[in-house]
């Protein structure tokens, strides 16, 4: 991997991991499309880091609302009132929605992981995100916020979070999608998929830390990947920030597009090459 690459590829894990287009697609199809020949190790390697940066980048921008939810959750615990506090009680609908993906992605981890290399499939789950996408709008009637949410819309949300554990679902396309489905707002939607992704981040990047400090490459190519890392966590900030402030006047069908035409330029490349 070279310094250009690995600052691209920053760039574009930083737009497309809280964009609703699915970064796992754009990270495996980019070196795809320009003929990248990256070892697969390196590559992994690579994908680790700049989703731990994104982790950074969603954490820094949500850090208020972090630190208000973990005090309210340490309150109610010690008052015996878990509940009681709509802070802590949206803590703890957070938790719950992320245990469907931890399952799921526990039960299935070869399928996906053999996914990965797959360009055909990550083109046709992108299709799989335009249809979720076109779904939020036409069910969704967008007349909730979070003070609404119930333990069964949490599941509900992380179900469809689960799904994405696959290249080509957007992760936030599609906890988006489950919000709306059950009548959130779009902003708010997006708020409560940005916050649940930071605990699933948290634990993927806790279960690949073994695998990045026992690589012999690490050490050597690091001064290529910081770069990466770097840009990958600016730009994530600056994705949620746009996106929050875009969905306020605006619907997901632009990105509904985008899938749909990525996926289908992509299927067309993998016949003609």
């Amino acid at each position: 991997m070279t310094l250009l690459q690995s600052i691209l590829l920053g760039i574009i894990q930083g737009l497309t991991e809280f964009l609703p287009v699915s970064s796992s697609a754009h990270l495996v199809l980019v070196p795809y499309w320009l003929g990248w020949q990256i070892p697969a190790e390196t590559a992994y390697l690579f994908d680790v880091l700049v989703q731990v940066a994104t982790l950074f980048g969603v954490i820094s921008f949500f850090w208020k609302d972090l630190i208000a939810i973990l005090k309210a959750v340490w309150q109610g615990l010690l008052a015996r009132e878990p509940f009681a506090d709509p802070q802590a009680r949206l803590g703890w609908l957070l938790l719950l929605a992320t245990i469907p993906a931890g399952i799921f992605g526990l039960l299935i981890k070869d399928i996906i992981e053999a996914a990965f290399s797959n360009e055909l499939m990550t083109a046709i789950f992108l299709w799989g995100t335009a249809v979720l996408l076109v779904i939020a709008e036409r069910i969704g009637k967008r007349t909730r916020d979070l003070a609404q949410l119930t333990p069964w819309d949490a599941i509900w949300i992380g179900l469809f979070q689960a799904i994405a554990v696959f290249p080509g679902i957007s992760r936030s396309g599609a906890s988006i999608t489950g919000g709306m489905t059950h009548d959130l707002d779009r902003p708010s939607a997006a708020r409560f998929s940005f916050l649940m992704s930071i605990p699933i981040m948290l634990a993927a990047g806790v279960l690949a830390g073994g695998d990045l400090a026992s690589s012999p490459q690490l050490a050597e190519m690091l001064p290529v990947f910081i770069p990466g890392f770097i840009t990958a966590g600016v730009v994530g900030y600056l994705s949620i920030r746009w996106l929050l402030q875009y969905l306020v006047r605006h619907t997901f069908y632009l990105f509904a597009w985008y899938c749909l035409v990525v996926g289908t330029l992509t299927l067309i490349v993998y016949w003609v090459r």
